[in-house]
């Protein structure tokens, strides 16, 4: 059986806000794999330390990188993504600039410019819908 997670407390909140990110390269390029998905991966708990947001899970395939993170109320979604996909691709071209630069040679880029995020919970939908209901 999974482990239950245990909630956050702010100063007047409770709260576990975890969602799943995939980004996926530009043109969908085959490139993450080897040293280069290392320390894509690398960055990419640095700047979850830097920006106070947990990854509990993350793993990569070929063409696309998956994320799931826990992050507190004061965080949007678009900020996380935003935070992961420009700063990411900023150091990334710092170690592997001449590698990246036979795949996309007019610019800086690694992800497209889309994203797919998903609220991840403890209950589903139907428990809680069922929960609601029976209030009052």
């Amino acid at each position: 059986m999974a482990k239950k997670q245990s909630y956050h407390h702010g100063s007047h909140s409770k709260y576990l806000l975890q969602c799943h990110l995939v980004f996926a390269t530009k043109y969908r390029k085959q490139i993450l794999s080897g040293q280069l998905s290392d320390d894509l991966k690398q960055i990419m708990l640095d700047i979850a330390n830097e920006k106070d947001i947990t990854i509990v899970a993350m793993e990569t395939d070929q063409d696309h990188i998956h994320l799931m993170v826990d992050y507190s109320p004061t965080k949007s979604v678009l900020e996380m993504v935003n935070n992961f996909k420009s700063i990411s691709t900023n150091r990334i071209y710092k170690k592997h600039r001449v590698l990246l630069k036979t795949y996309y040679w007019k610019e800086n880029t690694l992800f497209s410019d889309g994203y797919f995020v998903c609220s991840v919970g403890e209950a589903s939908p139907e428990a809680i819908k069922k929960y609601i209901e029976t209030q009052g």
